[in-house]
């Protein structure tokens, strides 16, 4: 059980980067105390994991054929891309670190599943650009809604704070449904654990990256590429739980860093585009092009080390 270390450190990477951003413009806009939506957050990722993760995990470790040593390497290779990634304070794709570290065993193995990868690189390209089409007119929806309503100020508040909490809620209960697999996928191939076994593990793990290190991503997308009032927050985190839940039905696990950023960017495009940091938005796509790249390589290193102390001298 020592080797599921790797898989651990993996989740609590994905859940300071990833995970944040189900509450991040709640807390950004001033709606939520951090710690009211990491706590939420981590019970809704965990009952997620256990509930719907199944299905991601399945697709994941089909991708290719892994041994035990290599399912370690891979996890730890895509949690330290990860975490680079997290300490430059850059919202990236855990799924894209995981299935680029899987990739780099793939070619080691020279066994890679294409119809699989296809599937899923398809779905990379399509979480932003669907979470950024369901914000658009999800936002004209609500608003109308909202405004027949006719509300004062404190019932407003009280409303889209509530608002902010279900939703972050729906949001934090679909990343763990989608990304568990990004965890633990590598080890079910790899034969250690039980499906069940795996959604668990991964689940508390990233529970525990949402508690202890997820606040510097927040500031990211809650702050510097849109500027988001309470109303367009709560926009953003229901139509980023939509898309990454439709991915959990289809069984593949997608981002939440890519579907929030979609939604954000949505919000700007009906604010007018200006409001869109572009500098914020080509580092943000800058990291998701690299993040793939990195976690191979980091990988293929790994396992070369690796497997030095294990060439017989001569």
């Amino acid at each position: 059980m020592f080797s599921l270390l790797g898989g651990v450190f993996l989740g609590w990477s994905l859940g300071s980067n990833d995970a944040s951003n189900v509450f991040g413009t709640a807390v950004s806009s001033r709606m939520l105390k951090f710690w009211t939506a990491a706590v939420l957050a981590s019970v809704f990722v965990v009952i997620g994991a256990l509930v719907s993760g199944q299905a991601g995990i399945e697709t994941l470790k089909g991708l290719t054929s892994i041994r035990l040593d290599q399912a370690v390497i891979s996890s730890v290779a895509a949690a330290v891309t990860v975490t680079i990634m997290t300490l430059l304070g850059l919202p990236v794709s855990t799924s894209q670190a995981v299935v680029g570290a899987i990739m780099g065993i793939g070619i080691l193995n020279n066994q890679i599943n294409l119809g699989g990868l296809g599937k899923v690189v398809a779905c990379w390209v399509g979480t932003p650009t669907g979470a950024l089409i369901v914000s658009i007119p999800l936002y004209y929806m609500v608003a109308v809604i909202y405004n027949k309503l006719n509300l004062n100020l404190f019932r407003s508040d009280s409303l889209l704070r509530f608002g902010l909490v279900a939703a972050g809620s729906y949001g934090a209960y679909a990343l763990g449904a989608n990304n568990v697999a990004n965890v633990t996928a590598v080890f079910v191939g790899a034969g250690l654990i039980t499906v069940f076994l795996a959604t668990l593990i991964g689940g508390v793990s990233i529970a525990l990256g949402i508690l202890t290190y997820s606040k510097p991503v927040m500031e990211t997308v809650g702050k510097k590429l849109v500027k988001l009032d309470p109303f367009s927050a709560f926009v953003v985190v229901l139509a980023q739980a939509i898309t990454v839940h439709i991915y959990t039905m289809i069984g593949v696990p997608v981002s939440t860093s890519q579907a929030v950023v979609g939604a954000v960017i949505g919000i700007g495009i009906v604010k007018g585009a200006n409001t869109v940091s572009k500098k914020t938005l080509k580092n943000i796509l800058l990291a998701w092009v690299l993040t793939p790249v990195v976690s191979c390589f980091i990988a293929l290193i790994i396992d070369f080390t690796y497997n030095l102390h294990y060439i017989p001298h001569q």
